[in-house]
């Protein structure tokens, strides 16, 4: 039996969470410290913090969910303003952690389930209220990030084990080396003392530097004290669910698992055999360390509202996921692709709304890019928006990106594409022609990963730029001088961007294809000559390239993985990876090509 201390408002929580209401709910001998935002008449969604966090770790996400829903978060029994179990030791267990789960969940939304939510540790002990028997009911939904079930923990440990090979060795090795910190825990007094001695003041700095958690609010001044209490989340749960791992700890509700990549403490491998335990389960993948809540609130809370939502409305078409490849990394994220009415461009932004991305489409071409956005949401699960801008105008840019903020939100993933050809020998070749091809080639990639890296670096959540080069960046041509000098700028540029957005998570990547078959053969000017002839070296162009017949969808293809792997340079077609091997390592041969008179 629980009961709720004090009426809901009545008091300010006088933390990071501004604005939040404080109630009291007693269980156990305890009291646990609840915060509420948003109206309570909508559905609850209940945010469960981690180790050795409180429950201000959720400080940045919870207010955006409180546009939409009744947030709720507590601080876990001993850690911040809630009470701690006496004695500590056989306090945390997941049985009693459980008790108060329901003991929340009865106070706040008596007459509704909730969607839960959790990181690390809270989710951890998630796993167990979604598997459970007493539970059952009581829970719409679940958001799991950092933190498997140990009984499924166990099983996954059992099976190496018993059934080992090469690479399940390996992955019980990878395993058991992330998992350092555990071993320490279980250790008499010692993460006592670390934790309110030296650990505890150096924290702060530790997350800073190693995680990219940026200063400010959080953690709060209790954690010394937190992290000490916490030691028996560990002491109490790990071994016994290890050794003796639950049969039956199947999930009762949806489950969404969202999958920091660069977890240092949790390998991905973790929930390879998740789908044995969970019936209803969708993944989600993010290019971000162990602290999410912290680094990435934005996508979090994007893809828990979109979540929530298509529970809660029970509409069936808004619960089908996107099935392309790369939907578990690109769902719900914000894609803008630059030049995107044909060709490449059209291509990469239909793979993005195939693997469930929000996709801005751009081009001078209104039409086109009206087009591309039209099939881009019959092909996607996603929104999609066309915007006709063209990308050498800086003013028009900034435009742009102020509009695609205000509406639509901070860009995930930038795709500057849009690029126009030119051919014809330097001393032909105009000052005028060499204007127009540089405006849209590199003043155009200049702009975007201006404007919008500015943008992504002031979010402080990371993202991607990817800048269409071509082969012409590194293979040299007697004919196309001024078209091969923009795209080795892009190349260059590419990699000095690369170098300087590292440290704030923000990949950049170069993309070069070859001879790729799209309409820039058509459209592409012709220096020096007339226009009759002109039309003629078009026309033959094309159809070089239509026997050829390397599909663009092949190049949004490498483009999506290059984002995926974060990759420098990508070479796109054979020979552009050729031409690629001879600019490294047999240049001279390459500069004997570039003299050969083309067809």
């Amino acid at each position: 039996m629980s009961e709720a201390v004090g009426e809901s408002g009545e008091t300010s929580v006088s933390t990071a969470l501004e604005g939040a209401r404080e109630r009291r709910v007693a269980t156990g001998g305890i009291e646990l410290s609840v915060a509420e935002l948003g109206d309570p008449a909508r559905p609850t969604v209940l945010l469960v913090h981690g180790y050795p966090d409180s429950k201000e770790v959720w400080s940045r996400v919870a207010p955006l969910l409180a546009e939409r829903f009744h947030v709720v978060l507590y601080d876990v029994r001993g850690c911040g303003r809630s009470t701690a179990p006496q004695p500590l030791r056989g306090g945390y267990t997941l049985e009693k952690l459980t008790d108060d789960f329901l003991a929340v969940a009865d106070a706040v939304s008596p007459d509704r389930p909730v969607h839960l939510v959790g990181h690390d540790w809270g989710s951890v002990q998630s796993w167990e209220f979604v598997t459970v028997p007493r539970t059952q009911g009581r829970i719409a939904s679940f958001t799991s990030m950092s933190g498997p079930s140990l009984d499924h923990f166990g099983h996954w440990i059992k099976k190496r084990m018993t059934r080992p090979t090469p690479r399940r060795a390996a992955q019980l090795l990878n395993q058991g080396a992330k998992s350092w910190y555990v071993y320490m825990l279980h250790t008499p007094a010692l993460p006592e003392l670390a934790w309110k001695g030296p650990l505890g003041k150096r924290w702060p700095k530790i997350l800073e530097r190693v995680e990219k958690i940026p200063a400010g609010d959080y953690p709060t001044a209790s954690l010394p004290t937190d992290a000490a209490h916490g030691a028996w989340l560990y002491r109490d749960n790990v071994r016994a669910h290890l050794r003796r791992p639950r049969t039956d700890a199947y999930a009762h509700c949806p489950v969404q698992l969202i999958t920091p990549t660069g977890d240092a403490f949790l390998s991905e491998r973790l929930y390879d055999e998740l789908e044995q335990w969970v019936p209803q389960l969708t993944r989600r993948t993010l290019p971000a360390k162990h602290w999410v809540p912290r680094t990435r609130p934005d996508q979090l809370a994007a893809w828990i509202e979109e979540f929530v939502t298509a529970k809660e409305e029970g509409d069936p078409a808004k619960e089908v996921a996107a099935r392309g490849r790369y939907a578990d990394r690109f769902g719900g994220r914000l894609v803008l692709v630059t030049g995107a009415a044909s060709g490449i461009g059209r291509a990469t932004a239909f793979a993005f709304a195939e693997a469930g991305a929000r996709v801005v489409v751009v081009d001078r071409d209104a039409e086109g890019a009206a087009r591309t956005a039209d099939m881009a949401r019959l092909i996607g699960a996603g929104a999609a928006w066309a915007e006709a801008v063209d990308v050498a105008d800086e003013a028009a840019m900034e435009k742009l990106a102020e509009k695609v903020a205000a509406e639509y939100g901070i860009v995930d993933v930038l795709v500057n594409n849009a690029g126009i050809g030119l051919s014809g020998s330097f001393l032909e070749t105009t000052s005028e022609d060499w204007k127009k091809v540089l405006d849209v080639n590199l003043w155009g990639v200049i702009h975007g990963c201006r404007i919008f890296g500015r943008q992504m670096t002031e979010r402080g959540q990371g993202g991607h730029i990817v800048n269409t080069a071509s082969a012409a960046a590194y293979q040299p041509s007697k004919t196309l001088p001024a078209y091969s000098t923009s795209k080795a700028a892009v190349l260059m540029l590419s990699e000095c961007l690369r170098a300087e957005l590292a440290g704030q998570g923000i990949g950049v990547t170069a993309v070069c294809p070859g001879l790729v078959n799209t309409s820039i053969t058509t459209t592409s000017h012709v220096a020096g000559v007339s226009p009759e002839e002109e039309k003629r070296r078009q026309s033959k162009a094309a159809r070089l390239y239509g026997i050829r017949n390397y599909p663009p969808e092949k190049v949004a293809d490498a483009i999506l993985r290059a984002v995926v792997r974060n990759q420098a340079v990508v070479p796109v077609t054979p020979e552009a990876r050729g031409s690629r091997a001879l600019s490294r390592f047999a240049p001279r041969a390459l500069r004997a090509i570039a003299r050969i008179e083309p067809l």
